[in-house]
């Protein structure tokens, strides 16, 4: 439909644009404008121009939507995960590309343009997600279409589709408002009639329901200390302020004292001082204390989150599922070091992926984890809340993205999560910002960014698993893989029609039917 310059350039634009549809801005109808626009310049387009103009579409977003990692690091990070992130993007073009050249083909209909080709447009914008989620080196799912609906009249429906779901019916809507323009019946409003009653029936639906099962008073402490990784500190600052932030609390009713991600510094397991002090606070607090450490095991470390009780030490725990690659370990060392050796040589130490479910008990009561990225992985939440999570609890340390984004672009996952599972989760930062959330996403408690701070709150707890809980991987793979078929299915149709025609075209005409006959 574009030549190729102007596709190239409304492809960059509408990258740009998907970025304010993310915090800090948040302006969620922008996806309405920024889909469309990236998908009208792969109509018609071959693969090679279908890549290039899906790469400038993702160098568009992803180096907006990813800038804090250059906040410390300097610029080699954040090129390195826009250009491969964009690269990926580039590849998901092509099949999506197709779609638009095969299916009008295979299904002219009406039914065939106005639902059939959305709906694997819209499949194929969910593989590419699925892709970037888990390749390579566990994946990165962060920037996903679904997030941005935390707010909008579609937030709701996280509980039922999950965030692929979500993302699904935005490229499907959009894709279907594309081909109804194209096909010029604009004027023949039963045309759109099937999707205007779908679009009706999602913006009714209520968020699925979870069932009330008490409150728990969680206390939860943002010590804003020394933790990013340049940060001058002093032995045992981080423990201190965290110490600090919580003496308010101390004396307080309370079910569970929470800590963030990095709240203690050394290894409570092998060092007494640290021990002795956290045996006080719970001592003192009268209830488990939630805390995170690096704790070294069987002489691997992990990123562990665990309960304290004093005299006992650590009852329960929770190693991280998803080390960050290049910030908590190092994949393939030997290869990497050499092309960044000043980079690559501050990550000293590699955290071994943990094994045990995302889950502790608490009196009786499932409290679901995650740890910092933790939250934008689908399979920690799904266990959690399968495992008998009655609220989740996740903790972080954004100390090293200080002055982005970055902060509340993770908690409007920790808000889309609340969502999905229905269940309240509370966000618990180093140096902010740390909420509150209750089951239906709205804020219940908070503490800003860059300050020491706590909070005690009574949080509502759930029971019952959502859709998107119980179903989700279903829903995922459905669509990412149901599109990839549907595509290939079209291809071989087409392939199938071509060599039909070829062979007409070589067949001779049967005796008595040519011009010497007549």
């Amino acid at each position: 439909m574009l030549p190729l310059g102007i596709a190239t350039f409304v492809s960059a634009i509408a990258g740009f644009l998907q970025t304010l549809a993310f915090p800090s801005l948040s302006w969620w109808p922008v996806v309405f404008l920024s889909v469309p626009l990236t998908l009208l310049p792969l109509t018609g387009r071959r693969s090679w121009s279908a890549f290039l103009v899906g790469f400038v579409n993702g160098l568009g977003f992803y180096l907006v939507n990813v800038a804090f990692t250059s906040r410390y690091l300097g610029p080699i990070p954040w090129l390195a995960l826009s250009v491969l992130e964009a690269l990926i993007t580039a590849a998901m073009a092509i099949p999506i590309a197709l779609a638009y050249r095969w299916l009008p083909r295979v299904a002219p209909g009406r039914w065939g343009r106005l639902v059939a080709l959305p709906a694997v447009v819209a499949g194929l914008w969910i593989a590419r997600e699925e892709l970037i989620g888990h390749w390579p080196y566990g994946g990165f799912p962060w920037g996903r279409l679904g997030v941005t609906q935390v707010d909008s009249p579609l937030g709701h429906l996280l509980s039922w589709v999950g965030m692929s779901g979500v993302g699904f019916l935005i490229v499907f809507l959009c894709a279907s408002a594309i081909e109804y323009a194209r096909i010029g019946t604009w004027r023949d409003l039963r045309t759109a009639a099937p999707v205007a009653i779908v679009a009706l029936v999602l913006l009714l639906v209520p968020q699925f329901p979870t069932t009330p099962a008490g409150t728990m008073r969680v206390g939860a402490a943002q010590g804003n200390g020394p933790t990013g990784y340049f940060d001058k500190r002093t032995d045992y600052a981080v423990l201190d302020a965290q110490v600090a932030a919580t003496r308010p609390l101390l004396g307080q009713k309370m079910d569970l004292l929470a800590w963030p991600e990095g709240g203690v510094e050394y290894d409570p397991t092998q060092d007494a001082p640290t021990a002795a002090v956290l045996d006080g606070i719970q001592k003192q607090a009268g209830a488990p204390l939630l805390a995170n450490a690096a704790v070294r095991k069987a002489g691997n470390d992990y990123n562990l989150s665990f309960l304290w009780m004093a005299g006992k030490g650590i009852t329960q725990s929770y190693a991280k599922w998803h080390p960050v690659p290049f910030g908590e370990y190092v994949p393939d060392r030997s290869f990497w070091e050499p092309l960044a050796p000043s980079l690559i040589g501050l990550i000293g130490r590699g955290y071994t992926p943990g094994t045990t479910p995302p889950i502790v008990t608490v009196k009786g009561v499932g409290v679901g984890l995650a740890i910092c990225f933790d939250v934008i992985y689908d399979d920690v939440i799904r266990t959690g809340a399968r495992d008998g999570a009655r609220l989740f609890v996740f903790q972080t340390n954004n100390a090293d993205f200080r002055g982005t984004d970055e902060n509340i672009q993770q908690l409007a996952f920790a808000r889309a999560r609340a969502l999905e599972t229905g269940r309240s989760v509370v966000n618990i930062s180093t140096v902010g910002t740390s909420q509150v959330i209750a089951p239906d996403g709205s804020e219940l408690d908070r503490i800003p960014a860059d300050t020491a701070g706590h909070m005690l709150t009574d949080v509502p707890l759930r029971t019952g698993l959502t859709p998107a809980m119980s179903a989700g991987a279903w829903i995922d793979g459905i669509l990412a893989w149901g599109s990839l078929a549907a595509l290939a299915l079209a291809g071989l149709i087409m392939r199938r029609r071509r060599r039909a025609r070829a062979a007409d075209a070589t067949t001779p005409a049967p005796a008595g039917t040519g011009v010497d006959s007549v």
